[in-house]
C-alpha cells in the first residue's frame, strides 16, 4: 500500500490550498483517514479526520477554516485549507487505517507535503 500526498506550496496569509492524498495497492477498504501536520521544532499534531460514515473532526485551531472530505474514488481524501495563517506552516501527512485484502488492519502514512504560509 502506498499513499501519495500532494498540493502543498507557498501561499500568502489569507490564501487557500487544497491537499490531496491517494492510496493505492492491496486495499480492501479504508476506515479512518486523518491529516496531521508537523511544524519545525514541534510534535506532529492531528489536524482533521473523517470516518467511513462521513463524520469529521478538527483541531480547534483549524475549525471553520479547514475541510476534510473523501473523493468519489474512495481511496482519495482532500483537505481544503482556507484563510491560512503563518502558524499553519508545516509538513502535512495523511494517514489511512487500511483493511488489507488479507483481512489485516494496518496504518499507512503518506510522505508528507510542505505547506508554507508567508508573505
Amino acid at each position: 500500500v502506498q499513499l501519495q500526498a500532494s498540493g502543498g506550496g507557498l501561499v500568502q496569509p489569507g490564501g487557500s490550498l487544497r491537499l490531496s492524498c491517494a492510496g493505492s495497492g492491496s486495499i480492501f477498504s479504508i476506515n479512518d483517514i486523518n491529516w496531521y501536520r508537523q511544524a519545525p521544532g514541534k510534535q506532529r499534531e492531528l489536524v482533521a479526520g473523517i470516518i467511513p460514515d462521513g463524520t469529521t473532526n478538527y483541531a480547534d485551531s483549524v475549525k471553520g477554516r479547514f475541510t476534510i472530505s473523501r473523493g468519489n474514488a474512495r481511496n482519495t481524501v482532500y483537505l481544503q485549507m482556507n484563510s491560512l495563517k503563518p502558524e499553519d506552516t508545516g509538513m502535512y501527512y495523511c494517514k489511512f487505517e487500511v483493511i488489507l485484502e488479507d483481512g489485516f488492519l494496518e496504518d499507512y502514512w503518506g510522505q508528507g507535503t510542505l505547506v508554507t504560509v508567508s508573505s
